[in-house]
């Protein structure tokens, strides 16, 4: 998959103003806060970290499912359709709750 400047410019625009480090990964964009991944980007799905527990509110909606990874579903991840990021207060929403829990982390 590519990158999608489009969305790339929703989520800069969307984030706090912190000091985050944006970075090639995954195949798209990525946001990192003290070392630890954020969010990241990429056409047709926006990866949003909400941490171990943290993600069911989010599964419960539409166009948002479990992050993948090697076949395996790695929990407190979620991966947005267009559908859901396109929805400018979910998006929002989502990355509030992602720079929240990854604030709670140790810095890297």
């Amino acid at each position: 998959m590519a990158r999608d400047p489009g969305l790339e410019e929703l989520v800069r625009a969307d984030l706090p103003r912190e000091s985050f480090t944006e970075k090639a990964m995954f195949g798209g964009w990525a946001w990192l806060l003290e070392g630890n991944l954020v969010c990241g980007a990429r056409e047709g799905s926006l990866l949003v970290r909400l941490g171990k527990g943290g993600d069911g509110w989010a599964l419960a909606l539409p166009d948002i499912a479990p992050m993948i990874s090697q076949g395996r579903e790695l929990s407190g991840w979620v991966r947005a359709g267009p559908e859901a990021y396109g929805n400018d207060g979910l998006r929002r929403r989502l990355l509030q709750a992602a720079v929240k829990f990854v604030q709670s982390l140790p810095g890297k």
